[in-house]
C-alpha cells in the first residue's frame, strides 16, 4: 500500500514538472510568419493599386489621358516598391538596395519628358508585375499558415521557410535594382543632360560676349569711319583723329575676340598640349602658381579640354575668393585615369553646395565619367581633386 501511494505520488510530481505546451519559435520563424499573414493585405492593396490605373490607361492608351495616366500609375508603384522593400528587409532579414531614381535633369521637355521616360521605367513595370502576382500568393500563403498556426504547428516553422524562400525569391526578382545595363542607361540619360545644359550656357555666354564686347566696339568702330570718311575733305585733321580712335577700338575688339577665342579652345593647348597651357593660365592668376604636368603622353582633345578649362576655373576661384598667397598646380596619370590637383594656402571653406560653381565643375566632370572631390576646411588649406578617364589621342 505504501509503495503504490509512493509511485502515485511520485507520478503526479513527473506531470507537475512537466512545463505546459508551448510553441518553441525563435524570433526569425515569428517574422516569417508574420510576413506570411501579412501577404494577404499588402498584396490586396498593392493589386487594388494597379487595377485603378493599369487597366484603364491600357485602354484609353491611345488617347490624351491613357498614357499619362500610365505614367502616373508606374510614379506611385515605385513608392509601394520601397515599402515591399523596407517590409522585407525587416521580417524576412533580405536586404535589396533602392534603384536608382529616373533622371531628373533640367532638359527633361516638361510633362512630356516626364511622362516618356516614366513610361520606360522598367523598375516600375517589375514591381507593377510584383503587385499583380502577389494577391493569389497571399491568399494562398495567409490560408495556409493560418492552418498551419492553429492545426499543424509543430511543422509551422518548416513551412514558413519553405514560403519565406518565395517571398525572397520574388522579391529578388521583381523588386532588386534595374540591371548595371539598366542603371548605366539612366546615368548616361542624366549625363547627356548636363552635357546639353552646359553647351547651351556655354553658347549664351558666348552670344552675350560677343554681343556685349567685340560687336558692340565693331559697330562704333564702322560709325566712326563712317563720319570720318566724310570729313576727310571738310576737316582732315579731325577725320585724322577719328581714324586714330578707331585704330585703338580695332586693338580693343583684337583683344577681346583673342580672349574669347581662348575661353572656347586655347590655341596654346591645340598647340603644345596641357604643360605651356596650364602654364600660361598660371601667369594670370593673381598669386604665385606653380606649375607640375607629369604625363608622358596626350589624352584625347576632349579629356584635355576639359581638364584645362577644370584648372582654369580653379585658379579664377583662387584670384577671387581664396585670399591665398600661393597655389599649386599638379597633373599626371595613374593607370587609365588622369588626376589633376589644386592647392591653395588660402581661408578655405570651398563647398559644392548646389549653386556654387564647384557643384558645376562636379556636374561637367560627372558627365565624362569623372570624379570631383574638395578638401576645404574652414581656415584652409583647400586641396580639389579631380579625375578623369584617359582616352588616348587618335591618329592624326
Amino acid at each position: 500500500m505504501t509503495a503504490r501511494a509512493t509511485r502515485s505520488t511520485g507520478t503526479a510530481s513527473d506531470d507537475e514538472a512537466l512545463p505546459p505546451a508551448r510553441f518553441a519559435f525563435d524570433a526569425r520563424t515569428w517574422k516569417e510568419v508574420a510576413q506570411l499573414l501579412g501577404n494577404l493585405l499588402t498584396g490586396l492593396a498593392g493589386f487594388v493599386w494597379a487595377a485603378l490605373w493599369l487597366f484603364p490607361g491600357l485602354v484609353l492608351s491611345f488617347t490624351v489621358v491613357g498614357l499619362p495616366l500610365l505614367a502616373a500609375g508606374l510614379a506611385g508603384t515605385r513608392w509601394l516598391g520601397r515599402l515591399e522593400r523596407r517590409r522585407a528587409r525587416r521580417l524576412l532579414g533580405l536586404r535589396i538596395d533602392e534603384p536608382s531614381p529616373l533622371p531628373r535633369g533640367r532638359n527633361r521637355r516638361g510633362f512630356a519628358g516626364w511622362t516618356r521616360d516614366t513610361l520606360g521605367d522598367t523598375v516600375a513595370w517589375r514591381t507593377t508585375l510584383y503587385a499583380i502576382v502577389r494577391l493569389p500568393w497571399g491568399v494562398f500563403t495567409f490560408g495556409v499558415t493560418l492552418a498551419a498556426l492553429f492545426v499543424a504547428w509543430p511543422v509551422l516553422g518548416h513551412l514558413a521557410r519553405g514560403l519565406t524562400a518565395v517571398d525572397r525569391a520574388m522579391v529578388r526578382g521583381l523588386l532588386s535594382p534595374s540591371s548595371e545595363l539598366e542603371r548605366r542607361v539612366a546615368e548616361l540619360e542624366e549625363d547627356r543632360g548636363v552635357v546639353v545644359d552646359t553647351a547651351a550656357a556655354d553658347l549664351r555666354r558666348i552670344e552675350r560676349d560677343l554681343h556685349d564686347g567685340a560687336q558692340a566696339r565693331l559697330v562704333a568702330l564702322a560709325m566712326g569711319l563712317g563720319l570720318a570718311k566724310e570729313k576727310v575733305l571738310e576737316d582732315p585733321e579731325a577725320a585724322a583723329r577719328m581714324v586714330d580712335e578707331a585704330h585703338g577700338e580695332v586693338k580693343l575688339a583684337l583683344q577681346e575676340l583673342r580672349d574669347l577665342a581662348r575661353g572656347i579652345h586655347p590655341a596654346v593647348l591645340t598647340d603644345r598640349g596641357l604643360d605651356a597651357a596650364l602654364s600660361s593660365v598660371a601667369s594670370r592668376c593673381t598669386v604665385p602658381v606653380g606649375v607640375h604636368v607629369d604625363l608622358d603622353a596626350r589624352p584625347a582633345p576632349a579629356i584635355e579640354g576639359i581638364a584645362y578649362f577644370t584648372v582654369s576655373e580653379l585658379l579664377q576661384n583662387v584670384s577671387k575668393h581664396s585670399r591665398a598667397r600661393s597655389a599649386q598646380v599638379e597633373v599626371w596619370r595613374t593607370g587609365d585615369r588622369l588626376l589633376l590637383q589644386v592647392r591653395d594656402d588660402g581661408q578655405g571653406g570651398a563647398s559644392t553646395d548646389s549653386g556654387s560653381g564647384l557643384a558645376g565643375l562636379a556636374e561637367r566632370l560627372g558627365s565624362v565619367d569623372g570624379l570631383f572631390g574638395v578638401d576645404s576646411p574652414v581656415g584652409g588649406p583647400t586641396t580639389v581633386t579631380a579625375e578623369l578617364p584617359w582616352r588616348s589621342r587618335g591618329p592624326s
